[in-house]
């Protein structure tokens, strides 16, 4: 049987040299960079300020405008859509950690999840929005918590169990 031939190896200055060919041709070309304009993000209309809020399964958007104070969640008063004191305290906390919930009315969408999962969503929401409409609040209300997202979820049922981490009923005999 005939041998395939291999070539020589090359020698340490033989990769240099084929490194620095390289290199140059790279550096021969000329970059040409396009000019865009990109819009800075922010509010387009200053007196209207908008935030998302999310937990576990609940959305919320949240729209800020100059008002009296009302809220609205999803076509209804505050009061009237979270049935009980503490879910509505939860949901507008933001505004009373800033003390000006008497300058701006708040437009809510909320969808998903139940009424604790919705009233968190509405909280980060509106802190969100408030820091849309003044930076300065931003270590205000990153002191009271208002900003940090509570990322925990429901934990998945695993086959072979009767849930997260209920086992099946054991037989014993």
């Amino acid at each position: 049987m005939a041998e395939a031939k291999r070539a020589p190896k090359a020698t340490s200055q033989e990769k240099t040299e084929v490194k620095k060919s390289v290199e140059l041709k790279v550096a021969d070309k000329k970059i040409e960079k396009k000019s865009t304009t990109i819009q800075a993000k922010g509010i387009l209309n200053p007196l209207r300020a908008h935030g998302v809020g999310r937990r576990k399964k609940a959305v919320a958007r949240v729209w800020l405008k100059r008002g009296k104070g009302d809220i609205v969640v999803n076509g209804k008063k505050l009061d009237m859509y979270f049935d009980t004191k503490v879910t509505a305290a939860t949901a507008v906390m933001a505004f009373k950690a800033v003390s000006i919930s008497i300058m701006y009315d708040a437009q809510v969408n909320v969808r998903g999840g139940g009424l604790w999962g919705q009233a968190d969503a509405v909280k980060l929401g509106i802190a969100r929005a408030l820091v849309d409409v003044d930076s300065a609040l931003k270590p205000e209300l990153r002191k009271h918590g208002l900003l940090t997202v509570d990322a925990r979820n429901k934990e998945r049922k695993k086959y072979g169990q009767r849930g997260a981490r209920r086992k099946f009923q054991f037989v014993k005999r």
